[in-house]
């Protein structure tokens, strides 16, 4: 087992012992959310697939937070804000832009990309390194913008 998802389970036992319903809630969905993919896929997920997992549902509490946000649901996005806390809390040290901006460019360097049609080379190269650390969305943007230098 991995030790990023037995940390979880573990953190699942003393939010029931602790009585904290709302974190519990939060970890249950964690813990299903990881669940799902191990079943479907018949494997037991290890900390890089459990990462990937808690990138997806961070995102997907990122998006309801505009949405909610949007709607004008203040109650709503308290609650997801709060989700999106615990969620990151299990994720790594978030890289900051002028970080990320640097990998860009030694990745540039690195696999000799000239225009746009290497941009997948770079995602590649820059995937294994950012993963679960900064948003590949914002990452695909800030490559795009460098190439197009």
């Amino acid at each position: 087992m991995s030790d990023l998802k037995s940390r979880i389970q573990d953190d699942v036992k003393s939010a029931m012992r602790n009585k904290d319903s709302g974190r519990l809630t939060t970890l249950r969905m964690i813990t299903a959310a990881i669940q799902q993919i191990e079943v479907d896929k018949r494997i037991e997920l290890d900390d890089t697939a459990v990462l990937a997992v808690l990138n997806k549902v961070s995102k997907q509490h990122r998006e309801s937070i505009k949405q909610f946000d949007v709607a004008g649901r203040t109650d709503l996005v308290d609650k997801e804000k709060n989700e999106l806390d615990i969620v990151q809390s299990y994720l790594p040290q978030q890289l900051s832009e002028d970080e990320v901006t640097l990998l860009i460019q030694s990745a540039i360097t690195e696999t000799g990309a000239a225009s746009a049609k290497d941009m997948g080379k770079i995602m590649g190269h820059l995937k294994l390194k950012v993963q679960g650390r900064f948003d590949m969305g914002k990452i695909s943007s800030m490559v795009k913008a460098q190439l197009n230098q």
